[in-house]
């Protein structure tokens, strides 16, 4: 009886030893998995209202889950990954082959997912009556070619975020060359933007429409009280869009961009359980409830004619 039973304690030892030693056996205790663990995840702060609300509603339904969001410029996120601080950074763009294979010489995979179509919005002053613009004609201000309201003939102030924003790189690639950084200058954030304009009637402020885009947030509506958001044209010959996702679905709003979140975390981890909750059905509504056009769910067009 005594040799039984020593055998079996030596059997139940060595199942528990082989358990510990295996991180693939189900039966050991994972402490990150998809909803589960801590995880600090690097954002352009022009997509901040968004992911405060996707972050929430993600632990929300995932309690054990916490993750951190660090709000920075784009090109600082990018850096971040470089420097291996950031495994999730969510940007305006994929990244670049040269980008890519930089990060594979260090040791580094990625994987990009595109989640959202966001925009750029252009903001007046409720006072100012030139309330539409061409993509020629902002550039021609950006590029200090032209420096006043047509209307009024005041001297137009442009105010963007900050310098390395994926709003600043927006206006740049948009510019080419030919950006004039004279033209133009910078706030702390995408809000001093919005209060920048709110105080200022010449004013024309440049931010991430995903600031204003949310009609049910109450944030959003305290912003769009004192301003007015600018219609845009590619061209004189055509029409005038303001950001609705509609016209950002078909891009005849012309200052679309893309969101990506791009990973080099494990695929069982926290980090892919977030960015996977994104792509899924309960991300893409929140997504597509915050006036952005979603990935996965493509806004609904409705055309209404007249009898």
């Amino acid at each position: 009886m005594i040799k039984v039973m020593l055998f079996v304690h030596l059997v139940i030892g060595l199942f528990v030893i082989s358990a510990c030693n295996h991180p693939q056996n189900p039966l050991a205790y994972q402490t990150e998995t998809h909803s589960r663990g801590k995880a600090v995840v690097y954002i352009e702060e022009a997509f901040k209202p968004l992911f405060n609300t996707a972050i929430s509603t993600f632990e929300g339904q995932y309690p054990k889950a916490k993750i951190i969001p660090n709000y920075q410029t784009e090109n600082d996120i990018v850096q971040a990954m470089y420097d291996r601080k950031a495994k999730t950074i969510v940007i305006s763009r994929d990244l670049e082959e040269k980008e890519r294979k930089y990060l594979r010489s260090i040791k580094i995979e990625v994987r990009s997912e595109k989640v959202a179509v966001d925009a750029i919005a252009l903001i007046v002053h409720p006072s100012n009556k030139d309330t539409v613009i061409t993509v020629n004609e902002l550039k021609a201000l950006l590029t200090g070619k032209n420096s006043q309201w047509k209307t009024s003939g005041n001297q137009i102030k442009v105010v963007y975020d900050k310098p390395n924003s994926a709003n600043f790189n927006y206006l740049t690639k948009l510019c080419g060359d030919q950006a004039n950084n004279k033209a133009i200058f910078a706030a702390k954030s995408n809000e001093e933007v919005i209060n920048f304009v709110k105080k200022n009637p010449n004013a024309m402020g440049i931010i991430g429409l995903n600031w204003i885009s949310d009609d049910d947030d109450f944030d959003t509506q305290d912003f769009l009280k004192g301003i007015k958001v600018m219609g845009v044209a590619k061209d004189k010959n055509s029409t005038y869009f303001q950001p609705y996702n509609g016209f950002m679905y078909t891009h005849e709003y012309p200052l679309t961009r893309d969101i990506w979140m791009i990973n080099k975390g494990r695929r069982s981890g926290l980090h892919a359980g977030f960015v996977l909750f994104m792509k899924n059905e309960i991300g893409q509504t929140i997504i597509q409830q915050a006036g952005l056009v979603p990935t996965n769910s493509p806004v609904r067009l409705i055309q209404f004619t007249g009898q």
